[in-house]
This record gives structure tokens, sequence and C-alpha cells, in this order.
């Protein structure tokens, strides 16, 4: 018996260890288990994606906390599915409203479909705002394949669409842009194809020739101006543009944009008022700049006011520190919803004045900005449509008495003027043909060359005073051939001229590098060109 009990308290014993160690094994398990867990939902929260999973019954199973940040709150412990998403509305992506049996983790649980892959869904949260995400759900399955519950991971792209949207109106509005340019680069091509017609016909009948050429030339300055506006707006986006300040009479620039617009406002029979300060205001200000401002408005207003209408021009010093010039019309008005956007770059009204007018929505953008870069501002305002508009530019003035101004030497004064031998060099044959034939129409003897090898043995044989040269040169660019001369003994007192299209201030610097005395930029005004011409020192022979 005593053997039987000791045998008995042994076995006792050693299931009493066995438990022991079957509890630390079940401990280490059970640690390994929850130290699983715990990285599973560390690693599950990191993940930069929202992710929750449901039972079959809706009952919300796990969630991440970018879920919650996009739920805009978290679920309550035993919410289900639809009754935590009913406190939100879901919508389609068109904006229609999306019941919850029909949104895409519903119709995986019910086994509707097998996934929703990159589905798209707006999300209103409970404070209101609206989310756009994108959901790929997939079925949770047993081994027998049926379904038990549902994963959904979804990522907000609110911003991606928001970006979308932004770059489909930039698109649109680039379209209209390119089409508007077309259609005004064409309108003054078209008078003068016209015209160049009858004056072939003319058979030197001056009253038919005379009327040509003055369309001619208002549509190639309407044209220029175009161009010019173009180029400015991009140098101001890019900050390239820089004022050339200097102490400005305000009545000179404001009379000279005046006459420049009067020949439209005398065909559309408006009636201009212009008032001027009784006494001189000056600016320290760029003039050609300023003249733009004003170039600009006076003759907006003049465009979309109809036939008959009234412009005025008024300016006057306030407080002798602030100038204030307004332009106002009787023209078709500003609706009031245009109004915060006016200045904005392209933008246009569609009334039908304003399309039969045309116009690339630039001007205005123009004004500000370079009313701004003069310490100023502008403001636009209207009564609405059919009731005119105003806009009204404030400019700092000058306090002190400025200095006195040299006489201005206008292009049309008298200049003598002195033959000269130019190389014209453009690999355009009309553009370089035409200028030699107008240069010795005025008394100069020309050569021409028309690619950049040419223009070097040009160069060297004829000996100019002058070379007027473009700088896209074909076999050998302006740049290269103006080094080259320069090299030479027999070219280094010859001046220099780029006449080319491209008239940023970098361009300017790069010509000025390469040896050139003087950047135009085509079309180059003739006047003005004459005027640098004869103020060149008389040489002799450059050979």
């Amino acid at each position: 018996f005593e053997q039987q009990l000791r045998e008995m308290n042994e076995t006792l014993l050693l299931s009493a260890v066995r438990q022991h160690e079957l509890a630390e094994q079940v401990e280490k398990a059970n640690a390994v288990v929850r130290e699983s867990e715990e990285r599973y939902h560390t690693l599950f929260d990191l993940v930069p994606v929202a992710v929750y999973s449901c039972e079959t019954s809706g009952v919300i199973q796990t969630f991440n906390s970018r879920a919650a940040e996009l739920w805009g709150r978290e679920p309550a412990l035993g919410d289900t599915d639809e009754r935590f998403c009913g406190s939100f509305k879901l919508f389609r992506p068109d904006g229609s409203f999306m019941p919850h049996e029909q949104c895409p983790m519903a119709e995986v649980i019910a086994g509707k479909i097998p996934g929703a892959r990159d589905a798209e869904v707006l999300i209103e949260r409970p404070d209101g705002s609206r989310i756009t995400v994108v959901v790929n759900v997939r079925p949770l399955k047993d081994a027998r394949g049926e379904i038990t519950g549902a994963i959904n991971c979804f990522y907000d792209i609110t911003e991606r669409k928001k970006t979308e949207e932004i770059l489909r109106d930039v698109a649109e509005r680039k379209n209209e842009f390119l089409a508007m340019l077309g259609h005004e680069l064409r309108n003054p091509l078209a008078p003068i194809r016209y015209m160049l017609e009858i004056m072939k016909r003319a058979d030197g009948n001056g009253d038919l020739i005379q009327p040509a050429l003055g369309t001619m030339e208002r549509q190639l300055r309407q044209m220029t101006q175009l161009i010019d506006d173009l180029l400015d707006v991009n140098r101001i986006s890019q900050g390239k543009l820089q004022l050339r300040r200097e102490e400005v009479e305000l009545a000179s620039v404001i009379q000279h944009v005046v006459e420049a617009s009067r020949p439209a406002m005398e065909s559309a029979q408006h009636q201009l008022t212009v008032t001027l300060p009784p006494q001189p205001v000056y600016l320290d200000a760029d003039p050609l700049r300023l003249a733009q401002v004003f170039g600009n408005l006076l003759p907006t207003a003049c465009k979309f006011t109809r036939a008959g209408g009234r412009v005025s021009l008024a300016a006057e010093q306030q407080g002798g520190e602030v100038v204030v010039v307004t332009v106002k019309d009787s023209g078709i008005g500003i609706p009031s919803n245009m109004l915060p956007k006016i200045f904005e770059m392209f933008m246009q009204g569609d009334q039908t004045l304003e399309r039969s007018q045309g116009g690339l929505g630039i001007g205005l953008t123009l004004v500000r900005r370079l009313v701004e870069m003069h310490g100023g501002s502008v403001q636009a305002f209207s009564d609405g449509l059919g009731r005119g508009s105003e806009f009204v530019v404030r400019l700092p003035g000058l306090i002190e008495k400025p200095k006195a101004l040299s006489p201005d030497r206008t292009v049309g004064e008298s200049t003598p003027m002195t033959a000269r031998r130019i190389l014209v060099v453009d690999d355009n044959h009309d553009s370089a043909n035409s200028l030699a034939m107008l240069l010795k129409m005025t008394g100069h003897e020309t050569r021409t060359a028309f690619d950049g090898l040419e223009a070097v043995e040009a160069a060297e044989r004829f000996r100019p005073e002058v070379i007027l040269m473009d700088i896209g040169l074909p076999k050998l660019s302006g740049f290269d051939v103006a080094r080259r001369i320069r090299e030479q003994q027999w070219g280094q007192g010859m001046v220099l001229m780029a006449l080319t299209g491209w008239g940023q201030d970098e361009d300017r610097r790069k010509t000025a590098d390469a040896g050139f005395n003087a950047h135009l930029v085509k079309p180059v005004d003739y006047a003005a060109l004459m005027k640098l011409l004869a103020s060149l020192p008389v040489v002799g022979s450059a050979g």
C-alpha cells in the first residue's frame, strides 16, 4: 500500500510539473501571439493607406488611424459598417447620392461583385466636408470559400482631383487663348493683304495708294502691339522686366497716348474728354511703361463702347503724394461676377460686342502688373451690363520739385542724314531685300547676305560702316558672325546692330557680349532706325 501511495504521489507530482510546464508554454505562446498582434496593429496603423475590415453582418472589426482620419471620427464598439457609414453620406463621382447597399463594401460582402478595384467615391463627413477617395475592396473567405467579411483599402485623392481640375481649366484656357491668338493675328493680316492687292491695281493712283498705306500701317502697329504685350506679360511673370525710371511729366505721357488713340476714337465717333491738372505733375516712372498702361486702358474703353459713345480720361493730384488717373466710358459695362477677376490673364466676357472686337485678354493683366511695379494700384468699377465701366489708376507722385528735364527730341524731328554703307543680313530674303531697298531709297549704299558664312564674306568685301543682322542664321549664328568680324582688324570699327525677334533682357545681354553695339527688335520702327543711324559719328570707309 505504501508503495502504491508513493507511486501515486510521484505521478501527481509529475502531473503538476507537466501542468506547470504546459502553463509556461501556453504563456509563452500567448506572449508570442500578443507580440505578433502588437506588431500587426503597429504595422496596420503605419500603413499610409486607410484600411478597415467588416464581418458579413457589417460589424467593423479593425481599422487604422488613417481610416479614422478620413472618416472624420472613430467608430464606436459594435458599430456596423452600415450604421457607422450612415453618419456621413456617400456620393458617386458625378455627385449623385450613393445608398449604402450600393457602396463597394456592401456589394462585395453580398457577393454581388468579386471585388471593387479603384472605385471612386465621394465621402461627406459628419462636419459636412467632402473628400474624394479611391476604394479597393476584397472579400475575406474561409476554407470552404464562403465569404466571412471584407477588407477595404481606400486613399484620399481630393488634392489630385483639384489639381486635375486646375490642369483641365488651364488646358481649356490655353486652347481658347491659342484660338484667339490665331484669330487676332489673322485680323490685321487680312486688311494688309487686301491693301496690297489694291496697290497692285492702283496703277500709281495716289487717291488709292495713300489710304492703303495708312491702313497697312495701322494694322501692322496693332499686330506689333499684340506681340509686344505678350512678350511683356511673359517678362513680368518671370521677373525679367526692369523699369527704366526717370522724372516724367504726366501730361506729356497722356497727350501722347490720346493722340495715338485719336484715329480709333474718330472712326467710332466717340466723344472724348480729357481733363489734366492745371499744374505740371511729375512721376518717378518709366515713361514707356506708363504710356503702355494708359495706352491699354484708353483703347479698351474705345473698343467696348458703341459708336457715338462717351469716353473720358481725367488726371488729378491728391494731396501732393498720389496721382489718380481715371478712364471712364459709357460702353457695355462689366458684369458683377467678372469685376473681381477682370485683371486675370486671358479673362474675357462673352458679350457679342466684346467678341466682335476681339482681344486676347492680356491688356488689363499687363496694366495691373505695370502699375504695381510702379508702386501703385488699379481698380475697375461698373454698375453692370450696358452701364459703362471705370478704371482708376493710383500712382505715387513726386513731392520734391523735379530737376529740369532735357528737351524731348522726338523721332519726327529733323535730323541731317549721312549716307552710310550698310550690310543687311537675314535668312528671310523678303525681310533682307525690303529693308535694303528702303535704306537705299533714303540714300544709303546697301548689300545683303542670307546666312552666317555669307555675312562674314560680304563684310570683308563690302567693308560696311553698319551691319543690321538677324541672330538666328543658318550655317553660322549671328553671335558667331559678330565674334568673327570683331576678331578682324577691319571689323573692329564697324557698328553691329542685332535685328531680331528676341527682345528680353537676357537676349540683349547676349548680343552685347558677342560684340553688338545695339539690339533692335523686329519689326523695327523705321523712323527710330533713321534716328539711330543719324546719331552715329561720321567716319570714313571701314576699310
